[in-house]
């Protein structure tokens, strides 16, 4: 892995800001996707929650169709469909049809866990065992989404998902513990660890065990890897940690059981509990937060640590100019707009 020729993309989840209606959040997305792909990220992958009070992003599938009518190059992605409340018929018909509008740029991401509440993923599916049934669904949706016929007996096989087209989405899986990276090794596909969920507990375990096993398959022939992880850039250190007031009290929040928007960095402080205090302290020490230069080592280290050749960047911060500005300033650290990749299955 070569950290000077490091790939960058970028995770947005839509999420909610105090002040700020839900509508124009989605409407920030699609213009971060414009930007990024000025910038020369690689890839802009968004999220799928349900009933989340600060994650308003719930239908990526149509957040993509809006991304692929307003970009040319950059791949374009779900992190992720959480699987388990849909057929895979469908989401893989879904997905073909936004292969034709971007073709050889989707990347289908999925997931078992939930994106919701308990109660909530009931709704969405009252079949309780549902994610059960989880690598059976992936090995479905990766023969209807490459347009394979699926093995004698299976009741789906001669029913084709359309559009039919030369190229076809990317199927990754998603993970935070070993399941997803085993699995992803079994079924030979890409695989992305969420960093910023488990804050880097288990990942290079993770990682070294899909590399270890994977077995080559249709779609991919070498294991290949990315971290989706926290980061925060700003033209100072200062005004870096200033901005991350924002995620720092939305964090101890969560830790107590509330959701909510995110608030503006000078109203996010107020007086922390001992035990708040010392979450603040290891939160704060692991965070990728200061000037750009800063962060983009710290970035490159990471790479380097983890042997992976590239990393997805999640950015919250309330301001959408301050968002922007940190994918714009790591965009620049990185010379992003110099480099052209090859537009192959994972790349």
């Amino acid at each position: 892995m070569n950290t000077v020729d490091l790939r960058l993309s970028i995770l947005d989840q839509s999420v909610a800001a105090a002040g700020r209606g839900h509508d124009e959040t989605i409407r920030n997305t699609l213009a971060l996707a414009e930007q990024a792909e000025a910038w020369g990220y690689h890839r802009f992958w968004v999220s799928e929650h349900h009933s989340h009070p600060s994650i308003v992003g719930t239908a990526p599938e149509v957040l993509m169709a809006a991304i692929a009518g307003r970009t040319r190059r950059i791949r374009i992605g779900s992190a992720g469909v959480m699987l388990p409340h849909y057929a895979p018929l469908k989401v893989a018909e879904q997905f073909r049809v936004l292969d034709a509008l971007a073709p050889g740029r989707i990347d289908l991401g999925v997931g078992r866990a939930p994106g919701s509440d308990g109660r909530t993923a009931q709704v969405l599916n009252p079949d309780r065992y549902a994610a059960e049934r989880f690598p059976q669904q992936v090995m479905e949706l990766q023969a209807w989404v490459a347009g394979r016929d699926l093995p004698t007996g299976h009741p789906g096989r001669g029913i084709h998902a359309y559009p039919a087209a030369p190229t076809a989405p990317s199927v990754w899986m998603l993970g935070s513990s070993d399941y997803g990276a085993q699995l992803a090794a079994h079924l030979g596909l890409p695989y992305a660890f969420a960093w910023f969920i488990t804050d880097g507990q288990g990942a290079e375990e993770a990682l070294a065990l899909y590399r270890q096993t994977f077995r080559p398959g249709a779609e991919l022939s070498r294991p290949y890897a990315t971290v989706c992880v926290w980061a925060l850039a700003a033209d100072t250190d200062a005004q870096a940690w200033q901005l991350f007031e924002s995620r720092a009290r939305w964090r101890m929040d969560r830790n107590l059981g509330r959701l909510g928007p995110l608030l503006p960095a000078a109203q996010a402080g107020r007086e922390y509990s001992p035990a708040e205090q010392l979450a603040l302290q290891t939160l704060r020490e692991h965070a990728l937060v200061g000037s750009a230069t800063h962060v983009a080592q710290r970035l490159r280290d990471l790479a380097r640590q983890l042997v992976v050749d590239e990393l997805a960047i999640i950015t919250w911060t309330h301001d959408p100019q301050a968002q922007a500005r940190s994918y714009q300033l790591l965009a620049r650290e990185f010379s992003l707009d110099s480099q052209v990749w090859p537009q192959t299955l994972a790349a």
